[in-house]
């Protein structure tokens, strides 16, 4: 976004004081607005302050702000029940780095063998990489999310899943190889599968 929108206002839930700012009272948000309007505002991370959507909201319809909300957990903003801002936003979805986007970085073996995530291809053991993200994926998403109180079983589903690989999932023998109900697997796959 950063490269993108060069001149937007970029605001990152992550930077602890904002966070507390906002957190304690969403409608600060347009004190970070600048008197020109035509501005993009980014805001990283938009699922740490779920009430500042509502605030979002009201400065795009009395202001005609434009907006940029990104973050790593729209099933946590779904589960909260708070403003998804529908028919005011565009939807995308960010999927892996293509061959495209790679160019000369790209490296089929790579790509097949870890896939496409912008770190694996920056980090000089993707393995490790990968490793770490599914430890770190476990730990503050489905853990801290409630997802499943049998971490050990749920963390299997990536594994088991692989072994479809190239055809249809099957969830039915997922869930049997992992010895979870049916639905903990189909709500491992919701983020992937769901229209959003």
């Amino acid at each position: 976004m950063k490269t993108t929108f060069p001149d937007a206002v970029y605001l990152d839930l992550l930077e602890s004081d904002l966070y507390a700012d906002l957190l304690a009272r969403p409608a600060r948000l347009q004190d970070y607005v600048p008197a020109e309007r035509d501005r993009w505002i980014v805001i990283d991370e938009v699922q740490r302050v779920p009430a500042s959507l509502n605030e979002v909201h009201r400065l795009i319809e009395d202001y005609r702000i434009r907006f940029i909300l990104t973050g790593s957990s729209a099933r946590s903003l779904r589960k909260r029940g708070v403003n998804l801002l529908v028919g005011r936003a565009l939807t995308c979805t960010m999927h892996p780095l293509t061959r495209r986007e790679l160019g000369s970085d790209f490296a089929l073996s790579r790509v097949l063998d870890h896939g496409g995530l912008p770190g694996v291809t920056q980090e000089p053991s993707a393995q490790a990489y990968l490793e770490s993200y599914v430890r770190t994926y476990l730990r503050e998403k489905v853990q801290q999310e409630g997802l499943t109180r049998n971490l050990g079983a749920f963390s299997r589903i990536p594994e088991a899943a692989s072994f479809s690989q190239g055809s249809v999932l099957n969830v039915s023998a997922v869930s049997r190889e992992c010895a979870v109900e049916r639905k903990v697997v189909e709500h491992y796959f919701d983020p992937f599968c769901s229209a959003e």
